[in-house]
């Protein structure tokens, strides 16, 4: 872990006040199902990745109380001293199923289902939400920012302005993951190898007594990787002009400048003239400077030349809209080996839940291997089948879409069995490629950034059935 505590107390407070509770009902081992599920995709968008679940693991592989944290909760005193005694020799007991991070993912679908004695199973709340709302955003906006630059290279650069330590960190393994080739935290490359990269600080220029100085010094210093920072200054009339004088001197193999500030297009246009005449066509142009995807599709649709991007504040902390809203909802109980389903119901039909313990399945189009639709299902039903199945759109329950030449996949793999890990992590550089790849099946109209075409997400009529049924009983 990035910061060394026991992070099996970051936890909301009434995480533990439960647990004492059903410990003193005698209700700690009885078995409930727990989905952590999504509403809403940020910003709009058609769908949003799944990240954070490495964290998770670990997290659930070293969930266990100190003597510091049982004398912590001792000096409540309000909890049970045979609870306390408990948590002495606490384990992790519950089996958990998770969708794999890469994988895009739509509002409802459980992402994480955990099952296991109850005390156990809402205690891990807070982490999961925490873990997986965090990284999902992250990954989702790096996505967003990754298809505006088309195709081009996008950095992650946010570090210093992420909302703590933490974030910088995990918020740079999520931003690889949604596409970004590197990021400028050194220890995310030293934790999770994402590339660190960087190129120099204003400061840099200022303490030399030219721009010419300070560039000849820093080209001689990394003759293999120099981006020189051309816009302390003046980038037209004394940046490009000093970082030329020194290509053409010093030749070193890989060449580039950075603009920091002013009008993009106008200044990448320019600057890309002046290299090119200086016979520099093979040197690069990097952008920075608070983008995002709107503006990074702007300035390429007015013709901005430029080779790469570099992303900060408003990726690291998906400015536009810093939240993903993922809930974590009791979905069933199980008395005697029999599954016992479970529904919230609200006034807000958004916040009424999916009863009983479900699966995703994925259709995909044979012949192309596009994603068609999902279907969430009760756990115990087999795949669809046959020539055809009809879904329905999920904002309005008339439009229907009949799906032919499918095959069908699961989305939730096994993570945990009665608290032993049985799941391999791909490495970090895995879970991008897969991600990429997985996108590269999404529909092009799914992508948008504005009105994106609504992906089906239906529940089989055997869980339609058992939801409506339940809700008909509560009036």
């Amino acid at each position: 872990m990035i910061e060394k505590l026991n992070l099996s107390m970051l936890t909301d407070f009434y995480e533990i006040t439960m647990a004492n509770g059903y410990y003193s009902a005698g209700m700690a081992d009885e078995i409930a199902y727990f989905d952590m599920f999504f509403r809403r995709i940020p910003d709009g968008g058609g769908y949003a990745i799944m990240a954070g679940l490495d964290q998770v693991i670990e997290y659930m592989k070293n969930l266990s109380f100190s003597e510091e944290d049982i004398e912590y909760l001792r000096s409540k005193e309000i909890f049970n001293e045979a609870f306390l005694e408990y948590l002495k020799d606490f384990r992790f007991t519950c089996d958990v199923w998770a969708v794999p991070e890469g994988t895009p993912i739509f509002p409802g679908e459980p992402l994480i289902t955990v099952r296991g004695p109850v005390m156990q199973a809402q205690f891990v709340e807070t982490m999961i939400l925490l873990l997986i709302n965090h990284q999902s955003l992250i990954a989702t906006k790096a996505s967003r920012i990754v298809r505006a630059a088309q195709g081009r290279p996008v950095m992650e650069f946010g570090t210093r302005r992420s909302h703590g330590t933490a974030a910088a960190v995990y918020g740079a393994r999520a931003s690889y993951i949604g596409g970004c080739a590197g990021t400028a935290c050194t220890l995310a490359d030293e934790y999770f190898e994402t590339p660190a990269l960087g190129t120099m600080a204003h400061s840099w220029v200022q303490m030399f007594d030219s721009e010419y100085e300070a560039f000849k010094k820093y080209c001689e210093i990394y003759p293999t990787n120099a981006t020189l920072l051309v816009d302390t200054f003046n980038v037209l009339k004394s940046g490009i002009p000093a970082a030329i004088k020194v290509f053409k001197e010093l030749d070193p193999p890989v060449k580039g400048i950075r603009i920091d500030s002013g009008d993009i297009a106008y200044l990448t246009k320019n600057a890309r003239r002046m290299l090119d005449e200086a016979g520099l066509t093979d040197c690069k142009i990097v952008i920075s400077n608070s983008l995002d995807e709107y503006i990074i599709r702007e300035v390429i649709s007015e013709g901005a030349c430029i080779d790469s991007f570099g992303v900060g504040e408003k990726l690291i902390t998906a400015r536009s809209e810093p939240v993903f809203g993922g809930v974590y909802k009791l979905s069933a109980l199980e008395k005697d080996g029999v599954m016992i389903p479970k529904i919230k119901i609200s006034e807000n039909t958004e916040k009424i839940t999916n009863p009983g313990f479900k699966k995703v399945v994925r259709f995909f189009d044979i012949d192309t291997g596009r994603l068609l639709g999902d279907v969430i299902a009760l756990h115990e039903e087999e795949p669809p089948t046959g020539d055809e199945y009809e879904i329905f759109d999920p904002k309005d329950v008339w439009k229907r879409k009949k799906i032919t030449n499918f095959y069908t996949e699961e989305l939730q793999k096994p993570i945990f069995v009665k608290g032993e890990c049985v799941y391999e992590s791909p490495s970090l550089h895995e879970i991008r490629e897969y991600c990429l790849r997985q996108q590269d099946l999404m529909w092009d109209e799914m992508k948008r950034f504005e009105n994106p075409q609504t992906y089906y997400v239906d529940l089989s009529h055997k869980l339609w059935s058992l939801k409506h049924e339940m809700i008909d009983a509560a009036k």
